[in-house]
């Protein structure tokens, strides 16, 4: 199957536009017929033309995938439409400051961020596990194979990052926290890696708007993962929250 450039152009905004989750460059070429050099050639096109003025959107390279994002010049029109639609994704200041130590220390156990904020973690993880902004990745090859935790690829999504290399620091976190929560409240320290950033470069953070929201660019290093074993299941997941939640009552 061949198509002329017009019609592969027309093909690929239609997949990018329909699918929930960034299309990747194997699963557009397959469903084209066409050969990804050719698809890929396309979708730089249509990138650059979407970089166009006149053009309130984007096709942006997320999460290894493509997606249509709002341009930020935009968004606060978009955020007050969305807003009368329905609610945005709301956070806590608990859960994003646990959410900030999953991100810049994955990947982590239960255990280590409760350390790290010195308070029980484990209903935080569940809400994080349920708005879907973190997953479990396997267990840590120490005694009692505690489960470990990362973010996900809808966080990546929801905060237009293309992967981890794009973490915002934790400066431009705190800051946006207080921001967000008018108050001078911040996120608690967590040694993140050494911070290097341009927050004017800092691509948009979607909807989480709650007691804090965050905004990301270049930057930290993530460590290198622990040693994994495999992944646990649901109920070895409520099995580790209800032991770390005895740990903190004893």
């Amino acid at each position: 199957m061949t198509m002329n450039p017009t019609e592969l152009k027309g093909a690929l905004e239609a997949i990018i536009y329909a699918a929930d989750e960034p299309a990747t460059l194997d699963q557009i070429a397959n469903a084209v017929g066409e050969e990804k050099q050719a698809v890929r050639a396309a979708l730089d096109e249509m990138i650059a033309s979407y970089a166009g003025e006149d053009r309130g959107v984007e096709i942006r390279a997320v999460a290894g995938g493509y997606k249509f994002y709002t341009k930020p010049q935009h968004h606060d029109v978009v955020r007050r439409f969305i807003k009368s639609l329905r609610p945005p994704l709301r956070l806590t200041m608990p859960a994003l400051e646990t959410l900030a130590v999953i991100s810049y220390r994955q990947p982590v156990t239960g255990p280590e961020i409760q350390e790290i904020r010195g308070v029980n973690v484990s209903g935080v993880i569940k809400t994080l596990l349920e708005k879907r902004l973190i997953t479990t990745a396997g267990r840590k090859a120490v005694i009692g194979r505690p489960i470990l935790y990362r973010t996900s690829k809808e966080f990546l999504m929801r905060f237009g990052l293309s992967d981890l290399d794009e973490l915002p620091s934790l400066k431009e976190f705190e800051q946006l926290a207080r921001a967000a929560l008018g108050s001078d409240e911040g996120i608690a320290p967590i040694e993140p890696a050494t911070e290097s950033l341009d927050a004017a470069n800092a691509p948009d953070a979607g909807d989480i708007v709650p007691a804090a929201a965050a905004s990301s660019s270049e930057g930290s290093e993530v460590p290198r993962p622990a040693p994994l074993e495999s992944s646990p299941t649901r109920s070895e997941t409520e099995q580790e929250s209800g032991r770390t939640k005895e740990e903190s009552a004893s």
